[in-house]
């Protein structure tokens, strides 16, 4: 079913490469976060599960960067800031060890499965193909964060201040994501 529209909403076409500009922006910054890991704790137990995460997220971008240029949305003027930024939040949790990595996992994808679940909602049955595929990279999304609980989220020093702390940087890049 698919949401009233309402007053001041933007014109469905507007909504739509909204969507696809803020997911292209925070698959790339989610490329990023994981290179950062990666080069962290290339040497760590962990590296195989965050290679096989980095490998779903390239995934996912290049899915987005696909719909980008079918659609003809313009990406993001943060793209650069996403580069240095993700990067730098993947390599400083990581280096502050492999739960604190983990932490920053679980941060990200608690807040990306929100982001991601209100607009399969907001979707409702309007493009079918653009909801299956947000519905699919949700489930990968849960599946970090599970990923990221079962190897020492919670047990990172400081857990509940680096998650809401990252958790809040993430929703500040969305809403800046999705405008400009």
């Amino acid at each position: 079913m698919t949401r009233m529209r309402l007053p001041g909403d933007p014109p469905a076409d507007a909504a739509i490469r909204r969507m696809i500009r803020v997911d292209h922006a925070g698959e790339y910054g989610a490329t990023r976060i994981y290179a950062g890991q990666r080069a962290a704790l290339r040497n760590s137990a962990k590296a195989d599960l965050v290679r096989h995460m980095a490998e779903q997220e390239q995934a996912h971008l290049a899915t987005f960067n696909t719909l980008i240029a079918e659609r003809r949305v313009r990406p993001t003027a943060l793209l650069p800031i996403w580069h240095l930024a993700g990067f730098a939040l993947g390599a400083v949790t990581a280096a502050l060890g492999e739960k604190a990595a983990m932490a920053c996992t679980v941060a990200v994808e608690e807040t990306i499965d929100a982001h991601y679940s209100a607009q399969i909602d907001a979707l409702g049955d309007t493009e079918p193909a653009l909801r299956q595929t947000l519905e699919t990279f949700r489930a990968e999304e849960i599946e970090h964060r599970d990923i990221g609980l079962e190897n020492g989220a919670e047990d990172a020093p400081g857990y509940r201040a680096l998650s809401a702390v990252i958790k809040a940087g993430c929703r500040i890049a969305i809403k800046l994501s999705e405008r400009l």
